[in-house]
């Protein structure tokens, strides 16, 4: 949801520069534009003489302006790279033996892996995010929320041996590299009487 709506706002952001940047244009090869556009005629300025000279003693006015234009165009390419980048990995190619092989969805491997490792010991929460970039050769990303009980190093070994290894040969592939982030679970104190 949040990123549909970031997608969203992004394009409606360049929708809004893209349609400056064209009236402008337009105003500047001598089309018409609506009566209300501040620059009307084809000799207007976006800059008066007046702005322009108003900071013209200064010498570190200008290289300021445009480095801090491009740190924000560059900023903006990146976020926009950012957003059109899949963070998980939609498919899994399965190995079937016959050549073809066939396609698993990503995120029906992810719910299988989370509810093996929720089900562990000492777990009370658990998420799983397949990444990577090819369906060859997926890379899991495991958030475990642990109870105050639980033992860390035991939790992680019991993951790896039954939800990594599980959903590795269930997928027929030869390595599923995991990286595995452990929170505790916040709890309120006990009393002992």
């Amino acid at each position: 949801m949040i990123g549909t709506v970031n997608r969203v706002v992004l394009g409606l952001t360049g929708l809004v520069l893209v349609c400056a940047g064209g009236a402008v244009l337009a105003v500047g090869t001598g089309l018409s534009v609506p009566s209300w556009w501040p620059w009307s005629g084809r000799h207007d300025v976006l800059l008066s003489d007046a702005d322009r000279m108003r900071w013209r003693d200064e010498g570190w006015w200008w290289p300021v302006v445009i480095a801090v234009l491009v740190v924000l165009v560059l900023l903006a390419l990146w976020w926009l790279l950012a957003q059109l980048r899949r963070a998980r990995l939609a498919e899994v190619l399965v190995d079937t033996g016959d050549g073809e092989g066939a396609l698993l969805r990503g995120r029906a491997l992810e719910h299988v892996m989370t509810g093996e490792a929720q089900a562990l010991e000492g777990v009370s929460h658990a998420r799983v995010v397949l990444t990577g970039r090819s369906r060859r050769a997926p890379q899991a990303r495991v958030l475990l929320l642990l109870e105050a009980h639980a033992a860390p190093a035991e939790t992680v070994s019991r993951l790896v041996d039954e939800a990594v290894t599980h959903a590795r040969e269930s997928a027929g592939l030869s390595s599923l590299p995991t990286e595995a982030r452990l929170r505790v679970a916040k709890h309120a104190a006990q009393r002992v009487i």
